[in-house]
């Protein structure tokens, strides 16, 4: 009797118990000091770019972002000589017409490749800076690749130590988060994520890192300042919990004005691409 008594006992605490584990798993950090200079601006998705005249991820594209009064997104990759460059996917295809890997470039490789069938160069994370520096904020992905989310995290926080601009950092691994955790601690930082188990493919993945991911349950090697979720996947209970416990919300990508209203009448801070949010 004793024994199943303490056995039932055991079956009624494994839900407050399984709850407190998600809790600790999923837990982000409020409060950042950035968040006072990073809300209330609206972020062209890889600047505001319109093709085919106007690659994602140039100068031009970043210019206009500064233009309307806007902040911008951007995706960093470290090349194998150390070089920070400006670029969305590691494969150099679909964007310069090259076949590839831009990790394995060095500085003068990349500086021969032209952006999307034009005259534009693929950026150093340096011209960007320098261009942004002391005009709009900043959100900075890092785009880890084969392992080098360490390296990539220490030489974009190497390189930030010197920036007096506005910025965030965010990524969709956690490992490259946890690694400017340890390195930079006071740097505004979030997860990027999306319901992976929905049917988003944003990222290619295997089954259970789709779910820990989708669900926020890397956030104990990060404690992310933010949960940069996709906008279609915003309803995800974890998301809601979250952001009602005070971690701030960033929608990506929203290709509407309605939805960028809609995202920030809740408190979230918008990603946009394709549209005039002035119009």
């Amino acid at each position: 009797m004793k024994k199943r008594t303490k056995l039932i006992a055991a079956a009624a605490a494994l839900p407050a118990a399984i709850a407190g584990l998600a809790a600790y798993l999923t837990a982000g950090r409020r409060g950042n000091a950035s968040w006072s200079r990073l809300r209330g601006w609206r972020y062209a998705h890889r600047g505001y770019h319109n093709k085919p005249l106007v690659p994602e991820n140039s100068i031009p594209a970043f210019a206009a972002a500064i233009e309307h009064g806007w902040g911008a997104e951007l995706d960093v990759h470290l090349l194998k000589d150390g070089t920070l460059a400006v670029f969305h996917d590691s494969d150099l295809m679909r964007c310069t017409g090259t076949s590839g890997i831009i990790e394995d470039l060095t500085l003068d490789e990349l500086r021969e490749l032209r952006l999307e069938g034009t005259d534009k160069h693929v950026p150093l994370f340096d011209e960007v800076l320098e261009l942004f520096e002391g005009r709009a904020p900043l959100i900075i992905e890092l785009k880890p690749w084969n392992g080098n989310h360490r390296a990539l995290a220490r030489a974009v926080c190497r390189r930030l130590d010197t920036y007096r601009g506005d910025f965030c950092i965010e990524s969709f691994d956690p490992r490259a988060l946890a690694a400017v955790r340890r390195l930079r601690p006071e740097i505004c930082r979030g997860q990027l994520a999306a319901d992976f188990m929905g049917g988003s493919d944003e990222v290619k993945l295997p089954g259970y890192q789709k779910f820990l991911l989708s669900n926020l349950l890397m956030n104990f090697l990060s404690r992310p300042d933010f949960i940069a979720y996709r906008f279609e996947d915003r309803r995800k209970a974890v998301l809601r919990l979250l952001v009602s416990g005070g971690v701030q919300e960033v929608s990506w990508t929203i290709r509407s004005k309605e939805d960028l209203l809609k995202a920030e009448e809740d408190g979230s801070i918008p990603i946009f691409e394709c549209f005039d949010p002035e119009n």
